[in-house]
């Protein structure tokens, strides 16, 4: 599912390609969070500082292996005697074939966390290493990357939710958009906006079934819940799934909802010409009106998400991304050591989210899960212009701090689209009910994929 020309969230460009490869590889991939053939090798050394030798480390290739290398300067400053090969991979394509077969293996690379807990089996156990910096450490990005209580990746980003709104068309509507404090208000201040302009549906839905799905999973965990909880059991019929989907059926059936491709002609042209203006998603989307969107850029702004309860949680997690050491890398513990540096050390997380050639004011697609690095008064980007100036930074890390913590995410989740997304798009288009959503696909999914696991 490439898309170059949007953001570089590596949930996009490997979602059916990660479908396609666990498919291929059959059993040894269909195994549930913790399945593993054999005790996992951990990792417990940290090296010296004055420790020397030589490691290869796999990033996607892009604007984020551009801010990656830029980092990867500052760590070999504060180690000179490591030598790092970085590369431009194809991970989608690659890694979970080479973890199993053991050949050519790198000593670390940047994966999706939902790919983790799938070959948990085939990588270091970290978690004496992460032990100091846990209690700073994000619950949610823990969660995901924890297998039967040991964790398997080093946690990176957090890529919160938030509510993105046109701010001149709220005003025009008479909408405080710091008043839309639940779903419900959202509703309200759609139809609202719909009053002022009969064309609108101001709320975007997603089209495309993987981004639909992983939003899906984005309201959830605002609830506390997810697909499937820590023992890879389905969870899907609950009053958590019910309560969205007849929200989404409500917003199709209102007329307050337009139901378009991520950052695609049609969702750009609607999202320029104010018909839709309201859109919950996830913080990469402050690409959309830094690069794509010309005419109403300057207008869009970021709040926290609406609340499914009165005090509920005011953002959900949406993708995201860790770092992995293979159990046969050559050099694990100077991989550890890199990792280190880029997620829990200064210079380096400021290097990875602070001005660069590529970011000029920062990167601020994502802020880091390390809690001591998403400090609200010491911002690791810049106020961003094309948001009118606002400080996102201080608005994205308020949402970080509110997101629940989750289930490891199951192996299958990727290929759970084929039901689950699918007939989420199918309620969008009202052809399906929120209970004929829930049945079919729990129905499909346990029978194809836990059963099968």
């Amino acid at each position: 599912m490439s898309r170059p020309s949007v953001p570089r969230r590596s949930v996009l460009r490997g979602a059916v390609g990660f479908g396609a490869a666990a498919a291929g590889l059959g059993p040894l991939t269909a195994c549930a969070p913790g399945a593993t053939g054999s005790e996992p090798r951990r990792l417990t050394g940290t090296p010296s500082a004055s420790v020397k030798g030589e490691i290869t480390i796999w990033n996607r290739s892009g604007d984020l292996f551009k801010v990656f290398d830029a980092a990867i300067d500052e760590f070999r400053k504060a180690h000179p005697n490591v030598k790092v090969n970085h590369q431009a991979v194809d991970i989608d394509a690659k890694l979970a074939n080479t973890l199993i077969t053991g050949a050519d293996l790198p000593d670390g690379s940047f994966w999706d966390d939902a790919k983790i807990g799938g070959q948990a089996e085939h990588l270091y156990d970290l978690t004496d290493l992460i032990e100091p910096y846990r209690k700073d450490t994000s619950p949610y990005k823990l969660s995901v990357n924890t297998v039967d209580g040991r964790i398997y990746g080093v946690p990176w980003d957090l890529d919160p939710g938030l509510l993105w709104y046109r701010e001149d068309l709220l005003e025009d509507a008479g909408v405080d958009p710091e008043g839309i404090a639940t779903y419900d208000d959202l509703l309200d201040a759609a139809r609202a906006l719909k009053e002022k302009n009969h064309k609108a549906g101001p709320i975007h839905l997603e089209k495309d079934p993987f981004l639909g799905q992983l939003w899906l999973e984005m309201l959830a965990n605002q609830q506390g819940t997810s697909l499937a909880d820590a023992d890879g059991k389905l969870r899907l019929d609950s009053k958590e799934y019910r309560t969205i989907l007849n929200w989404v059926r409500t917003a199709v059936h209102d007329g307050l909802a337009t139901h378009a491709d991520y950052l695609k002609q049609g969702d750009l042209a609607a999202l320029e010409d104010g018909r839709q203006a309201l859109v919950p998603w996830a913080v990469w989307w402050s690409f959309a009106p830094q690069q794509l969107l010309k005419k109403t850029r300057g207008k869009w702004r970021a709040t926290q998400l609406p609340a499914w309860t009165p005090g509920g949680a005011r953002s959900g997690a949406m993708g995201g991304s860790s770092f992995i050491i293979p159990a046969k890398a050559k050099n694990p513990e100077l991989a550890w050591l890199l990792y280190e540096f880029l997620c829990y050390k200064q210079p380096g997380y400021s290097a990875v989210y602070g001005p660069s050639s590529v970011y000029p004011g920062g990167l601020n697609t994502s802020v880091p899960s390390y809690t001591p690095a998403r400090k609200a008064d010491a911002p690791l980007f810049d106020p961003v212009a094309a948001l009118g100036g606002q400080d996102l930074w201080k608005v994205t890390v308020d949402a970080a701090a509110a997101i629940p913590a989750a289930a490891p995410i199951p192996s299958w989740w990727a290929k759970s689209v084929d039901y689950l997304g699918n007939n989420v798009q199918r309620l969008m288009e009202g052809d399906m009910t929120p209970d004929d959503v829930i049945d079919d696909s729990t129905r499909k999914i346990q029978r194809n994929l836990v059963d099968r696991a």
